[in-house]
């Protein structure tokens, strides 16, 4: 199958992550890191990376086919729980747009390519080398066998991590050790200067060296724009959790007051351990 050209996203600031492995030959290198496979021919790749935004602003990094398969890459600076259900949309977009000219009322099965979710991590906050995230995690009611379930594959790419990962793909590598220098030394001065020394540096040290060299101005800009970004989700999440948990710390106070002036030790006893319950209670008395 011949490569697709990767569409610049008009809606979305493209992420460093997105721009180094838009080259088919990183791509190829990061997918047999991951799969520990051993391709060698980019021309086997198709890319399908979704090119705008179609449910609630959000878009696909990089996706694509390769021998029947279908791969979708994340990458993320925060963690976000609500992944599997974000891939779900993506995958039924793509798979909407590989039969659309067939027959799905017809009497032949539609193959489609067999999908693979996997989540590029390298926030600040800790994850072990590898975790999975379940679709059925978010459903209000949780069944033994869920109907419909989307596993996604969280991989923690800071250095130190999954390093036989790192090892099949230096790409991988560099990007990781390049954005953990930005963030070291934008400890201690500004931003730009920051991503200055960090380039400079990588450049000198042969760390994505031939990459830098190319788009350095556009490696710089983007950096900063991720940073400042992944700064300010940080702190309005912080600002949320708190007021979030003084709202529930009152609710859950003026709850435990009501059911204990209505003498109902059993609910109370019973909404401590069960969240569906306790819902229920709030929404008895109101809260």
């Amino acid at each position: 199958m011949k490569v697709s050209e990767v569409t610049a996203k008009h809606t979305y600031k493209a992420s460093m992550f997105e721009m180094i492995f838009s080259n088919e030959k990183e791509l190829l290198s990061l997918y047999n890191g991951v799969n520990e496979t051993d391709y060698a021919d980019p021309g086997l790749l198709e890319v399908n990376t979704l090119e705008n935004a179609i449910y609630m602003s959000m878009h696909n990094d990089v996706s694509f086919v390769i021998d029947s398969r279908l791969s979708l890459f994340e990458h993320q600076s925060t963690y976000s729980p609500n992944l599997p259900l974000r891939f779900l949309f993506y995958v039924s977009d793509l798979y909407s747009a590989m039969v659309k000219d067939c027959n799905l009322y017809g009497s032949k099965l539609v193959k489609i390519p067999a999908p693979k979710f996997i989540i590029f991590y390298n926030g600040i906050e800790e994850y072990p080398d590898r975790q999975e995230l379940k679709l059925s995690g978010a459903y209000s009611v949780q069944d033994k066998k869920p109907s419909l379930e989307l596993k996604a594959t969280l991989l923690n790419i800071n250095p130190g991590h999954n390093k036989k990962l790192m090892k099949a793909c230096r790409s991988l590598r560099d990007y990781s050790e390049y954005v953990s220098r930005v963030r070291h030394y934008a400890k201690g001065m500004d931003i730009s200067d920051a991503v200055e020394q960090a380039i400079s540096e990588c450049i000198r040290e042969g760390i994505l060296a031939d990459f830098l060299m190319k788009n350095r101005a556009e490696a710089k800009k983007m950096s900063i724009y991720e940073y400042d970004e992944v700064k300010h989700m940080r702190q309005t999440r912080e600002e949320g959790y708190e007021d979030g948990y003084n709202t529930g710390q009152d609710q859950l106070n003026h709850l435990i007051l009501k059911l204990c002036n209505a003498g109902r030790t059993e609910d109370l006893i019973k909404a401590a351990g069960d969240k569906a319950y306790q819902q229920s209670l709030f929404e008895e008395f109101g809260l």
